[in-house]
Order: structure tokens, then sequence, then C-alpha cells
């Protein structure tokens, strides 16, 4: 069930934190960077500008291997997903 909630931190282009998570949040179908690889400056930016501090409804889809929720996430009608896909690695 989708959840409004307030996010907190951006860790990289395709994880972030909300105020009610003990765990990120990863986004689904998303796979940018990771630190000291190209690309990963821009992505965080990119995801901190589009979400930092903001109220996003963050819908569950699945969980990863560390017991992360892997999300489909939007800002209003705008999908986060699919704005960070052309931040993905090559």
């Amino acid at each position: 069930m989708p959840r409004k909630e307030r996010v907190i931190k951006v860790f990289d282009g395709d994880t972030f934190l909300t105020s009610v998570r003990k765990n990120p949040v990863r986004l689904n179908d998303v796979n940018t960077p990771e630190k000291r690889q190209p690309g990963y400056q821009d992505a965080k930016k990119a995801l901190e500008k589009l979400i930092g501090d903001k109220q996003v409804t963050v819908n569950t889809v699945a969980r990863d291997k560390w017991g992360r929720p892997i999300a489909d996430v939007k800002l209003g009608n705008q999908s986060v997903n699919r704005a960070m896909k052309k931040y993905q690695k090559k």
C-alpha cells in the first residue's frame, strides 16, 4: 500500500531514507553508479534536487537481499523512478 513519507537523506542516485523508516529505500528498476564510479555525483545530486526534504509516495514492491524496500516512488504525479533512469549505469 503506497505511503506518503518525507525524504531525510539521499545516499546515491537510487537509494534514500525517509523519516519513518529504519532501512533505506531503493528505487525499483533503477541502478545508478555507486560511490567512486563515474556518474555517481551527478545521479546523487539529481535525486537530492528532485526529492530531498520533500514528501513522496512510496509503494514497496519487494525487498532486496539486505532487507531494504524496493519501491516505485512518486513526487506528486511524477515518477521518480522514471526520472532517475537517465542516470543508470551504462
